[in-house]
C-alpha cells in the first residue's frame, strides 16, 4: 500500500498557480548571495553552506516523515540520479559562497545569471528544445542586459576573481538543472526533494572534512542559518523544481533573469550597496527582455493550446 501524502497535492495546487509560484521565487531566489554574505563573518563559507543545507534537510524530513510520505525505494531507484545532482549542486553552492569573499551580493547575483546562457545552450543542444522568434528576440534583450549590469569597469582584481568563481558556480547549476530537467520529471516531487538536499548536504560535509574547515557556528548566525535553510533552500528550492517541471528549460531560466534585480534592493536595504547607472541600465533590459519571452510564450501557447 502506498503511504498517503498531501504533498503532491499542494504541489499541484501551486502548480496551477504559476505566476504566484514565480512571483514568490524571484523574491527568495534572490536572497541566496545575501545570505551568504550574511554569514561570512561568523563561518567558513563551506561551513555556511553545509550547516544551510543540512537544516533543510532535517526540515524537508521531519515534514515528510510527520506525513509519512518518506519512500527509500525511490532513492534505492535513482541512487545514480542523486548522487550526480547532489554533487554538482554541493560544488556550485560551495562556489557561490565564496565567491562573497570578493564580490558584493547584488553583483555576484547579477553574473550569476549569466547561467541563463548555458541553461539555453543546454535546453536547445541537449533538451532538443526550441525558441520562437520572440524568444530569440528576448532572450537577447535579457542577455544583453545581463552583460551590461555584471561587466563593469573598476572592480579590480576582486571583481575579476570573483566574477570567476560565480561564472563556474553558474555553469555548474546550470547543468544540474539540464540534468534534472532530463531524467528527473518523473520521480514523485516530495521524495526527489528530500533525496536532492539530502545529497547536496552528503557532498558539502564530505567537502568541509577534505578541507578541514568545520567551525562551530556562534549563537548569533544560528537566526541567518535558519532562515537561510528555510528560505533560500526550501522555499526557494521547492518553487524552483515546480516550476522547472512545468515550464520548457529555456523560459524557465529566462524568467529567472529577474532575480538579480529584486537581489539589488536587498543589497542596497542591507548593506546599503547603490547601483550604478550602468547597473539602472542593464537591470531595464533585463526587464524588457523577459516581458519579451512571456509575450512570446502566451502567443505560442494561444496558437497551440
Amino acid at each position: 500500500m502506498e503511504t498517503p501524502s498531501v504533498v503532491p497535492s499542494a504541489a499541484a495546487r501551486l502548480s496551477a498557480n504559476m505566476p504566484l509560484v514565480l512571483a514568490i521565487l524571484l523574491l527568495v531566489d534572490s536572497l541566496h548571495f545575501v545570505f551568504a554574505r550574511l554569514l561570512l563573518p561568523y563561518l567558513p563559507p563551506i561551513t555556511s553552506a553545509f550547516l544551510v543545507l543540512a537544516i533543510a534537510t532535517v526540515e524537508t524530513a521531519v515534514f515528510l516523515g510527520w506525513r509519512r510520505a518518506i519512500d527509500l525505494s525511490v532513492l534505492w531507484q535513482h541512487g545514480r540520479f542523486f548522487a550526480v545532482v547532489g554533487l554538482l549542486v554541493a560544488t556550485a553552492t560551495t562556489l557561490s559562497y565564496s565567491s562573497v569573499r570578493f564580490i558584493d551580493p547584488a553583483a555576484a547575483s547579477l553574473l550569476a545569471q549569466t547561467s541563463t546562457l548555458f541553461a539555453l545552450g543546454l535546453s536547445i543542444l541537449w533538451l532538443g528544445e526550441r525558441l520562437t522568434r520572440p524568444e530569440v528576440m528576448g532572450t537577447g534583450v535579457a542577455v544583453l542586459g545581463v552583460f551590461i549590469v555584471t561587466f563593469q569597469s573598476g572592480g579590480g582584481n576582486n571583481l575579476l576573481i570573483g566574477s570567476a568563481v560565480v561564472l563556474l558556480s553558474a555553469f555548474i547549476y546550470a547543468l544540474h538543472t539540464a540534468v534534472v530537467k532530463r531524467w528527473g520529471q518523473d520521480i514523485e516531487f516530495s521524495n526527489f526533494f528530500l533525496f536532492r538536499v539530502a545529497g547536496t548536504t552528503f557532498f558539502l560535509l564530505f567537502f568541509v572534512l577534505v578541507q578541514g574547515e568545520w567551525q562551530t557556528p556562534p549563537p548569533q548566525a544560528w537566526v541567518y542559518l535558519l532562515l537561510a535553510g528555510t528560505f533560500d533552500v526550501v522555499i526557494s528550492r521547492v518553487l524552483y523544481y515546480l516550476a522547472l517541471r512545468r515550464l520548457q528549460m529555456s523560459y524557465h531560466a529566462i524568467i529567472l533573469t529577474l532575480s538579480p534585480v529584486v537581489a539589488v534592493m536587498w543589497s542596497f536595504a542591507l548593506f546599503g550597496t547603490i547601483p550604478t547607472v550602468q547597473g539602472v541600465v542593464g537591470g531595464t533590459a533585463v526587464i524588457i527582455g523577459v516581458i519579451i519571452v512571456t509575450l512570446g510564450r502566451r502567443r505560442a501557447v494561444n496558437r497551440n493550446p
